[in-house]
């Protein structure tokens, strides 16, 4: 019997039950369109992880105090878990590192008049819009000299600014309070959007490191420091130098354990994009189950086909069919409706993730490999239980298959 004969045949035989037939491949779809959905989410946010961090700069380099574990990182309490100004002055000795930027973080309402913003206060340096490639908006960015003399001025993120002055407003010259302190607001941020962590940058502003420590949070110790290779290719070399001048500067004898931990690019896009690798791997798998489901329903449909069109077998049976034709029959129904099924659920899986794309505003990209992978899946699925309905039915007797009302 011909391939286009088995067709024919097989799409009769589904047409006649067509409800029976949506539903069955209903679970296919489900199945198939749910992956598709899970790996097109779990992409679109490692990619949008991947985008961040290198908007951040590639060439940049962050130093954190103390040993953690953190992705595949090794860690543990350190002997010493700080990093202090000087270090960071030492790192500026290094013909790799192009900028260097303290930081030191707090947390306080800044207030204008009756408006107020729970903001972070990043302490830093000069150098730190040219780490981060982040231009300012309005005004200018603080000097070496307002760091040496702890000045009591600041640069408001682009959101802050927008709720304590309104929108596209110049507030550079007015005063804000932070805390007890009153400080003069010289300068604006461009909108920068959310970082690696998937906190929104503009939502911070900016004191010079030596004003937060000193009349802010009251610690003498560095929150972490950036810096930045000269070029991309000169990363593995600066994050080295970096590590050889930090043991030296905190005397950490040869054999002995860093006290800092030393993170590239790379290595950040790695560390986030990791546990969304493994939870994009878990809820996909999870969404498989609806596969199995969907399988199981083809198999008990089938099983059911065999025993309604028993008397159609045993006639074919009868006037000359193979067994084998009768088991690549029902087969090809099986598969039939696995890859019907499995294509309609690639649509809807397009589908649900252009709507999560739009709806949402959450990335989402479709890779072909996992569409290829949900169709083979789907094919497999629809030969592996249709097997056993498709042997069932070519092992019939035919007198007795003749004989069956």
């Amino acid at each position: 019997m011909s391939i286009e004969m088995i067709l024919r045949i097989a799409v009769k035989a589904l047409a006649r039950n067509k409800m029976r037939t949506a539903l069955t491949m209903l679970g296919m779809i489900i199945g198939v369109g749910a992956v598709i959905t899970m790996v097109a989410l779990g992409r679109g946010a490692q990619s949008a992880i991947e985008d961040q961090i290198r908007d951040a700069g590639t060439n940049l380099v962050t130093i954190f105090p103390g040993r953690f574990m953190m992705g595949g990182a090794r860690g543990a309490a350190g002997s010493s878990t700080r990093l202090m100004p000087a270090d960071a002055a030492a790192l500026r000795t290094l013909p790799e590192l192009t900028h260097v930027a303290e930081i030191a973080s707090s947390r306080s309402q800044i207030i204008f008049g009756n408006q107020n913003s729970n903001s972070t206060i990043t302490g830093t340096s000069p150098e730190y819009p040219l780490v981060k490639t982040w231009p300012l908006r309005y005004g200018t960015f603080f000097t070496d000299q307002d760091v040496v003399a702890a000045a009591k001025v600041i640069v408001l993120g682009a959101n802050v600014a927008t709720l304590l002055f309104g929108e596209d407003v110049d507030p550079t010259g007015e005063r804000v309070r932070v805390r007890n302190h009153v400080a003069v607001v010289i300068g604006v941020m461009a909108a920068k959007g959310a970082s690696s962590s998937g906190q929104n940058q503009d939502d911070q502003v900016f004191m010079p490191y030596t004003t937060v420590m000193k009349k802010i949070s009251g610690s003498k110790a560095l929150t972490y420091v950036l810096a930045s290779a000269a070029s991309d290719d000169q990363i593995p070399a600066a994050a080295r130098a970096v590590e050889s001048l930090l043991r030296v500067q905190h005397e950490i004898p040869s054999g002995g354990d860093d006290d800092f931990l030393v993170f590239t690019a790379d290595d950040m896009v790695a560390m986030r994009t990791q546990t969304t690798s493994t939870l994009t791997s878990l809820l996909a798998a999870i969404a498989g189950v609806s596969l199995l489901v969907g399988g199981i329903g083809i198999m008990n449909i089938m099983l059911v086909s065999v025993t309604e069109r028993t008397r159609e077998i045993g006639l074919r049976l009868a006037v000359g069919a193979r067994s084998a034709d009768v088991m690549r029959q029902f087969l090809v129904e099986a598969l039939l409706l696995s890859l019907v099924g499995g294509g309609m659920g690639i649509a809807a899986g397009f589908g649900t993730a252009e709507f999560m794309k739009w709806y949402q505003q959450w990335p989402a990209v479709v890779p072909t490999d996992a569409v290829a992978l949900a169709f083979g899946v789907a094919a497999g699925i629809g030969v592996f239980f249709g097997y056993y309905p498709a042997r069932t039915a070519a092992a019939l007797d035919p007198i007795e298959a003749l004989r069956f009302e």
